[in-house]
């Protein structure tokens, strides 16, 4: 979200770059992050989740900080790949995590509180940023340079948070640098590990320590009950996403300035954690996951239709209004799809590769 909002502050034609190499920066953003999802989670099984991601949000942080030296379409490019390296695995591992700690019955309601953060970061990235562009010129800095600096060095200090504060799984529950607000006794340890094996029909082996073969990748991958999963997130975050990236964009070229715009854009976002809570909670009061992604998918691609047909005829509000409606609805499966994977995996390592 803050490089759709640093679009808005001049950042493209500060450094010289046409929309087609913003478009090609974040395909290969999000090409780092698909080429090493699997391997990532490979990697959190066997450090651990207290040292992985506490490592993983740090370098992230440090590498959106360092996209305020961005000058050219060279430097650009690289930073944005070199961020979908450091996000890939990032929320698959967060989510199997969770399912190290919850049973079945618990998870969903886990997994949406979980999304309520990248939900919630995108709800609140464009208030940040209408506020951020603000210092344009304050001590010789542009307003996107700003915006990248002050939200990289908060995501250093979350980093820190984490290593202080995450446990590792229920066989390991100390966190990494510090004894941890939660002391668990032994007593405590097992009951937490033996009412997940009561409630996977048999042992598990958390989220600590775990080699995952290449043959389980092969085998969950290869496995074709679960590409429908795999091929609905890949048709609606190929629409989702880029809607994302020029929405405030978008509204400014409907007659706003750049700070309506990115209060403006906020709002869909934020609507967002209602659908997703919204589409949780039936799913659990009807225990009817497939049913419950499919209607949610299917309420986005109804919005999606609508706003492809009528959004040529009408006024800048009406419009403002379908894109508000599109990025509101747009992820309303996005948990429960998570939730409905797991679901349907037994052996924990196979969890940990289809999440990814």
């Amino acid at each position: 979200m803050n490089i759709a909002s640093a679009l808005t502050g001049g950042f493209a034609a500060d450094i010289n770059i046409s929309q087609s190499t913003i478009n090609l920066g974040n395909q290969l953003m999000f090409m780092g992050i698909v080429v090493f999802e699997i391997p990532c989670n490979m990697a959190l099984q066997r450090i651990g989740p207290r040292t992985w991601i506490s490592a993983q949000v740090f370098l992230f942080g440090l590498l959106a900080t360092m996209q305020v030296s961005v000058r050219n379409r060279g430097s650009f490019l690289a930073i944005r790949l070199l961020l979908g390296f450091a996000e890939a695995g990032y929320i698959p591992g967060a989510v199997y995590t969770l399912s190290s700690w919850y049973t079945k019955r618990e998870l969903a309601k886990r997994v949406a509180i979980f999304f309520l953060g990248m939900f919630g970061g995108n709800a609140l990235s464009p208030i940040l940023s209408s506020g951020i562009l603000i210092l344009d010129g304050r001590q010789g800095i542009r307003g996107w340079q700003w915006l990248f600096l002050i939200e990289g060095l908060f995501t250093i200090f979350v980093s820190f948070l984490l290593a202080l504060f995450l446990p590792g799984s229920p066989h390991l529950t100390r966190p990494l640098l510090s004894p941890g607000l939660i002391k668990f006794s032994d007593s405590e340890k097992d009951i937490l590990q033996k009412r997940l094996e009561i409630d996977n029909g048999e042992g598990t082996e958390g989220a600590y320590g775990v080699h995952i073969p290449l043959k389980v990748v092969f085998r969950t991958v290869a496995c074709y009950r679960r590409w429908p999963h795999f091929v609905s997130t890949f048709v609606v975050f190929s629409t989702w996403s880029p809607l994302t990236t020029y929405t405030p964009s978008i509204i400014m070229s409907l007659g706003f300035d750049r700070t309506a715009a990115n209060a403006l854009a906020a709002v869909g976002a934020s609507l967002s954690l209602g659908v997703v809570f919204f589409f949780a909670y039936m799913s659990d009061r009807t225990n009817q996951r497939g049913a419950t992604v499919i209607a949610a998918q299917v309420c986005y691609l109804i919005v999606l239709i609508v706003t492809f047909k009528i959004q040529p005829h009408v006024g800048k509000w009406s419009r403002w209004g379908l894109w508000t409606a599109v990025n509101s609805l747009g992820v309303g499966y996005h948990p429960i799809h998570n939730f409905w994977v797991q679901l349907n995996c037994r052996d924990p390592r196979e969890r940990s590769i289809s999440i990814a």
